[in-house]
């Protein structure tokens, strides 16, 4: 990658746009601490990140549920493996699987649950690590255009009420648009920002937004962006 400087503000909701290739895991390799890069720096509140892995919470495309764990015990995983999860971590993650709807799945285990179920139980656990920033890489990319669509008016819901910091990676224009306050496209050869589009679309979004002008406009700046730029 080169020159990859970006600032995001607390409660917001960043898309990284490009195609395979480009940088975009690599990037949020090296923001999760996974990849400790040669050169400049990765701060998080004032603190320098690199190479500190544990200071975000990460949740890539594969949902990596414990098939021997139900999805109540795959929620709580992070606090039973760093301390063992206590009878007060169990009940706050059933309020919160509860008020985002999977109150009636929590002892389920993962095969009895549909792919889109399977996802929100990943969110649930990245969201009850605790962490203020959030990487989402590619977390919808292997369902279907309907549960795509269900999932990510989901995180909308979840991302507004719960006031955390998101960075998502996608390879789906309509998507990044349809989610972020500022989308990241990335060119490759070198991994680089091309340009940062700043999405001005009334919240809460709905299916309608992505018919709108202003929708229309942002998409077909995307597209030039990607397929046009050297």
């Amino acid at each position: 990658m080169h020159d990859i400087s970006l600032d995001i503000a607390d409660g917001e909701f960043v898309c990284v746009l490009g195609a395979s290739g480009c940088g975009k895991s690599t990037l949020f390799n090296a923001v999760s601490g996974l990849l400790k890069v040669d050169s400049g720096s990765i701060r998080l509140e004032d603190e320098d990140v690199v190479g500190k892995p544990g200071r975000v919470g990460y949740m890539l495309q594969k949902d990596l549920l414990l098939p021997w764990r139900t999805a109540l015990g795959n929620i709580v995983l992070g606090a039973s493996l760093t301390r063992g999860a206590n009878a007060s971590d169990r009940a706050k993650a059933v309020e919160l699987a509860t008020h985002y709807g999977l109150g009636g799945y929590l002892n389920h285990y993962p095969r009895a649950l549909s792919g889109g179920m399977r996802q929100r139980v990943a969110l649930m656990r990245t969201i009850v690590a605790g962490r203020e920033l959030m990487l989402l890489d590619e977390p919808f990319a292997a369902l279907d255009s309907l549960t795509r669509f269900t999932m990510q008016r989901w995180l909308l819901q979840v991302w507004t009420e719960m006031k955390r910091t998101i960075m998502f990676v996608t390879h789906d224009i309509d998507e990044a648009l349809f989610l972020a306050d500022r989308v990241v496209v990335m060119l490759p050869n070198p991994g680089r920002i091309g340009r940062i589009l700043h999405v001005n679309l009334e919240r809460p979004r709905e299916v309608a937004c992505m018919a709108s002008p202003a929708f229309m406009q942002l998409k077909a700046e995307a597209l030039r962006l990607l397929y046009e730029s050297p």
